[in-house]
């Protein structure tokens, strides 16, 4: 097996069993984080195309959402440098085909995707799908999953946040950490829940069913329609996505030299950054 999927397995493992003893925040911000593993979105004509005509996802195991299930069907992905087996297909079937994994599973795959919100797959990552009755390339699709809150009309009045806003989200314990650029998602179904993935989960010890709250007003990130705008300026030559990934909506100045990884670009076009280049 590829070392580094055993050794994402391995922190997954890990963020399941340690024990965080981490306070509870106060219930009027108290937010539920669920870590959400690699897993497969399909439409109907793929279900059938990769496990038979006719087929129809089976539940294996409900999910916090209302309405969503973990399937007992389960896919091979296959990337240009390896394969993930077993990844959980969850139902029931949707509109299109999306693929979300974690930055961790993308290095093993040997596939740049984008972080994105569901559903926006426009010219993310390619992969092959692999299932008991055949395969399918998809030419777009992976994505790594923005962290996002789940909460319901009254949820949202009651934060005082909207639809589509951005906030903080502080997590204690052991390895505090806070999330930013946290995108609030409405729906009259949803059940109030934060979901991040097992990177994101790793990097704080975090665990299903840890609590944290949303930062107040005057911390929050701003809104989507109103993205915080900053200048930092890079002295490196070689900039990597780690360089520039804590950075939104920013101006950043590099040395006229400067050369940019190929997943830097990416996560700049992400990010909504603007480039500026320092004579001399």
């Amino acid at each position: 097996m590829n070392p580094q999927i055993i050794e994402q397995l391995v922190n997954e493992a890990l963020a399941e069993v340690l024990t965080t003893n981490q306070p509870t925040p106060p219930s009027t911000n108290a937010i539920p984080i669920a870590v959400s593993a690699r897993h497969i979105h399909l439409k109907q004509e793929h279900v059938e195309h990769l496990f038979g005509k006719g087929a129809a996802l089976t539940v294996q195991k409900m999910l916090s959402q209302p309405g969503q299930f973990a399937a007992q069907e389960t896919l091979i992905i296959v990337g240009p440098k390896g394969s993930i087996t077993n990844v959980r297909v969850l139902g029931p079937a949707r509109a299109l085909t999306q693929v979300e994994i974690s930055h961790t599973d993308a290095i093993a795959l040997g596939i740049q995707p984008p972080i994105r919100e569901s559903g926006n797959i426009a010219g993310s990552a390619s992969c092959t799908l692999v299932g008991p009755k055949g395969s399918l390339f998809l030419q777009e699709g992976v994505i790594i999953a923005q962290a996002h809150i789940h909460m319901s009309p009254q949820d949202a009045q009651h934060l005082a946040v909207r639809d589509g806003e951005y906030v903080a989200i502080q997590v204690p314990g052991v390895r505090p950490v806070t999330f930013h650029q946290v995108k609030i998602r409405v729906a009259e179904q949803y059940q109030l829940e934060m979901h991040i993935d097992t990177d994101e989960a790793n990097a704080g010890l975090i665990k299903q069913g840890t609590v944290g709250s949303i930062f107040p007003a005057s911390q929050q990130a701003t809104s989507i329609d109103s993205p915080p705008t900053t200048t930092v300026e890079l002295t490196q030559k070689i900039i990597t996505e780690q360089d520039i990934a804590q950075y939104q909506e920013t101006t950043i100045i590099v040395p006229q030299a400067a050369i940019f990884t190929a997943l830097a670009r990416e996560t700049i076009a992400n990010l909504g950054i603007e480039i500026q280049y320092k004579k001399g």
